[in-house]
């Protein structure tokens, strides 16, 4: 496990918004909006781009192709989930774009967040089933990349006699898995597969525990120190705090409780989800004084976010790197413009605070 510290950012593949509650602010996904957020990105020193696979996204692996080929240095972290394409597929899939982009690729583990999405898209397996056939998934595809002779595989989803794929990931011994989730059965493949584990928005001693819990967790596996851990958060940063709030509440502006009903309803089977509505409920808006969970009104998945001026939200990232994290992947609105305030209010006052930590950007 490394201590240098790594910074990512998130490419909307469904579209960008500065205000979830007024339709006409929404820009619709188009490739010339993922080209100018990525090309931000890297512009700002992020080291990847998360891309995300939920119904409304557009398709991942497509998307990060088009948006690495335009590109020089930043990663792809792609998300997956099991059951939508055989490991051997996938193992060849993330292999050629391994290999295609000079090793610009990292994968994001998920399960889904939605049970009526799974459905809805043909996965019907339960939570506990799909966090299985991900344990398989990512073991297929390690002993394809790894193995010298073909791989025979005999579990409880998948079957294979004498496998094998070309190419071979040009990251060795794999890409980086990412794993985000807050239930038991996420943590065990996070213990036993993952590179780094990404909470959502927690309080910093939350995140401290969890970390220590995962770290044993590991060691089961003899991965105590392979394993990292890092944040998922939003962040809205101004040259003022009244700027910054402004911001934030306008995102939520005309939010209807309709609109909030059926965010939670379509999350019900997500632990992760369901820590942050409980955030929500227990501290209100502020779950300190500048981790905001208003978000959490208008969109599911990582909707806490560090709101503030450069200092404060310098801050508070700090207090969760010195939480253990060592990895940040951050969103904001938008998304382009959000990234490039960060490189320029943020970054600098966390590369002072955190001397030889951090790659230049």
């Amino acid at each position: 496990m490394s201590d240098r510290l790594e910074f990512g950012w998130y490419l909307p593949t469904s579209g960008d918004t500065v205000c979830y509650g007024d339709r006409g602010s929404d820009i619709p996904p188009s490739a010339e909006m993922f080209d100018r957020v990525v090309m931000a990105a890297e512009a700002a020193g992020f080291e990847y781009f998360l891309v995300p696979v939920a119904a409304p996204c557009w398709e991942a692996f497509t998307a990060s192709a088009m948006a690495v080929a335009k590109t020089k240095s930043i990663k792809a972290l792609v998300a997956a989930r099991p059951g939508y394409i055989t490991p051997l597929q996938f193992a060849k899939m993330i292999a050629t774009f391994d290999q295609l982009s000079g090793g610009r690729i990292a994968v994001n583990l998920i399960a889904g967040q939605s049970e009526a999405e799974n459905r809805a898209e043909g996965v019907n397996l339960a939570k506990e089933d799909r966090y299985a056939m991900m344990e398989e998934d990512v073991s297929i595809m390690k002993a394809l990349w790894s193995s010298p002779s073909p791989v025979t595989f005999h579990g409880r989803f998948h079957r294979l006699e004498g496998a094998r794929i070309a190419p071979q990931t040009l990251q060795q011994p794999s890409p980086r898995f990412y794993l985000g989730g807050g239930s038991m059965e996420a943590w065990e493949v996070s213990a036993k597969h993952a590179d780094v584990h990404l909470f959502w928005g927690d309080t910093p001693a939350t995140i401290a525990s969890n970390i220590a819990t995962l770290r044993d967790m590991a060691e089961r596996h003899g991965r105590r120190d392979a394993l990292g851990f890092g944040m998922r958060l939003q962040i809205c940063c101004r040259d003022t705090e009244a700027e910054a709030w402004d911001a934030a509440h306008e995102l939520v502006r005309g939010v209807t409780a309709e609109q909030t009903r059926k965010v939670q309803e379509n999350i019900a089977g997500s632990a992760a989800n369901q820590r942050v509505q409980q955030l929500a409920r227990e501290h209100g808006d502020l779950i300190a004084p500048h981790l905001w969970s208003g978000l959490t009104r208008a969109r599911q998945g990582a909707g806490i976010m560090v709101v503030g001026n450069p200092q404060q939200c310098a801050s508070t990232l700090q207090e969760f790197i010195e939480a253990g994290c060592t990895s940040f992947c951050l969103s904001g609105y938008l998304h382009d413009e959000e990234a490039t305030r960060f490189a320029r209010l943020v970054r600098p006052l966390l590369a002072e605070r955190n001397r030889g930590r951090m790659l230049a950007a």
